[in-house]
């Protein structure tokens, strides 16, 4: 109900209850729980963490139609993931128009100098919350140059932590959220869902 809580005419004193209430039954297995736990006490003992919500995965990208920085036979294969999926409704997508209109996450490279324009110490550790990141290490050098310290839920824990999880994106996010909620800082590369809710929660 993220997107129905405002919109429907209820009375605020209801539309509260509801909130409340959604917020109380946002309940994890206790594997997640316990693994997400697992995580957190990792990144603490090695010092504060930042939570990078790096938005630049295929599905994310084709979805909105940000190709900045791809080459052409990455925009293709972003154009046919986007035509393959028939409830995806906009097809023919301007970029560099979605781009100058603040509706696309930002770039590994963009990423890089708004953390160094905010001055995060580039000895931090930062926790990249994504799935695989489109265009892979090429994409990634630029941040990784500046900030050295990136890891994620597969170089933390062993893959037999991950076996029960790994084929279910869903369960993946979950426990890049619990990691999320804990994190010192908390920057989103995109205003999407997971951005709200953990400001939200947070």
């Amino acid at each position: 109900t993220d997107a129905r809580l405002a919109n429907n005419g209820l009375p605020i004193e209801i539309q509260k209850l509801r909130c409340r209430v959604n917020f109380n039954a946002l309940k994890f297995t206790s594997q997640i729980e316990q693994l997400g736990r697992k995580i957190v006490k990792i990144l603490r003992e090695r010092g504060p963490f930042l939570v990078l919500h790096l938005r630049y995965e295929m599905d994310m990208l084709a979805f909105s139609g940000c190709t900045h920085g791809c080459d052409d036979s990455e925009v293709e294969e972003l154009t046919r993931m986007r035509y393959a999926y028939p409830w995806w409704k906009e097809k023919v997508i301007n970029s560099e128009l979605k781009r100058n209109d603040g509706l696309c996450p930002l770039t590994p490279e963009e990423t890089a100098l708004i953390l160094k324009a905010l001055d995060i110490d580039q000895r931090i550790q930062i926790y990249i919350a994504a799935g695989e990141i489109f265009g892979g290490e090429r994409r990634m050098a630029r941040l990784r140059a500046t900030y050295p310290n990136l890891v994620r839920k597969e170089t933390l824990l062993e893959p037999s932590d991950l076996m029960y999880f790994q084929n279910h994106s869903s369960q993946m996010a979950a426990l890049d959220y619990l990691v999320s909620l804990e994190s010192d800082i908390f920057v989103p590369t995109y205003d999407g869902n997971m951005a709200k809710v953990v400001e939200g929660h947070r």
